[in-house]
């Protein structure tokens, strides 16, 4: 399958063909360059929750606004707590977590919107960014999928909550971002007994002493068909965050001491 992901410029990804089908949307991934960050951070890094400085941190998000023409003012962000909590957001929810990380929408993971001129973000360094496109009524939505978010079901919730908005979810177009490859992601019995066996034989690779290899974009995958979207809807990236270093954070990788990128999804007024 080609890559769904397509480069910009240096600093953000876009989703190729979601945004041809309609030219308003603006649907991508942030790298880590092209920012003004230092180390760790440096140098596009748009998390406000890593010991960054504020304001620099700001000052990334502000270039990025310029480049997709939705002002900072406009975005919203919820705390991502690794849950499954997915809100519907409304224009009076503008600016939540835009410059504050205090100010984004408490114990949310997902968000979903019908609303023109507001930018649905979220944060990442390994864990699974998850893109939802409704052509038809034009709702989107974007998830935060860790292992926890991911074995607890929140792309389940997520397609829930766009057919509880009149989504039917045969039209549902989803995307799954730049995020830890199987072959980078060794976990323990832990994560791998809150996996279903039926699951765990697409998506686990065994290795010794109780650990595993876990492909968490592939256990998406597999979820998001239980939950309705049809596979052929469904658009997988080949960028793995800890693999390619030029262009990515990775918490994994980079020991915990690194920044973070930014998902977005939305559509200019």
């Amino acid at each position: 399958m080609a890559e769904p992901f397509k480069q910009s410029n240096e600093s953000y990804l876009h989703i190729e063909n979601w945004q041809k089908h309609n030219p308003n949307l603006r649907a991508g991934f942030t790298t880590r360059n092209g920012g003004v960050s230092v180390a760790p951070f440096h140098s596009f890094n748009c998390g406000l929750h890593v010991n960054d400085r504020t304001e620099t941190v700001i000052e990334n998000r502000t270039l990025l606004a310029s480049a997709l023409n939705i002002p900072l003012e406009n975005w919203v962000s919820g705390e991502q707590v690794h849950g499954t909590n997915v809100q519907i957001i409304v224009d009076s929810d503008k600016g939540r977590g835009a410059t504050s990380y205090d100010s984004a929408i408490k114990g949310i993971d997902g968000l979903i919107t019908n609303k023109k001129g507001i930018l649905c973000t979220a944060f990442f360094a390994d864990c699974v960014p998850l893109y939802f496109y409704d052509p038809v009524t034009e709702y989107i939505g974007i998830a935060h999928a860790g292992w926890k978010g991911t074995v607890n079901r929140i792309q389940e919730q997520m397609v829930q909550a766009l057919t509880e908005v009149g989504v039917d979810a045969k039209n549902l177009l989803v995307a799954i971002g730049p995020s830890i490859s199987q072959s980078e992601y060794e976990v323990d019995n832990r994560v791998i007994t809150a996996i279903s066996k039926e699951e765990r034989q697409k998506t686990v690779i065994p290795l010794d002493n109780e650990r595993y290899l876990l492909d968490l974009k592939q256990l998406n995958v597999e979820i998001l068909l239980q939950s309705g979207v049809l596979r052929h809807n469904i658009e997988v990236t080949n960028y793995c965050t800890h693999q390619d270093e030029t262009l990515f954070f990775s918490h994994r990788r980079d020991n915990g001491k690194t920044g973070r990128m930014l998902g977005f999804l939305g559509f200019q007024e």
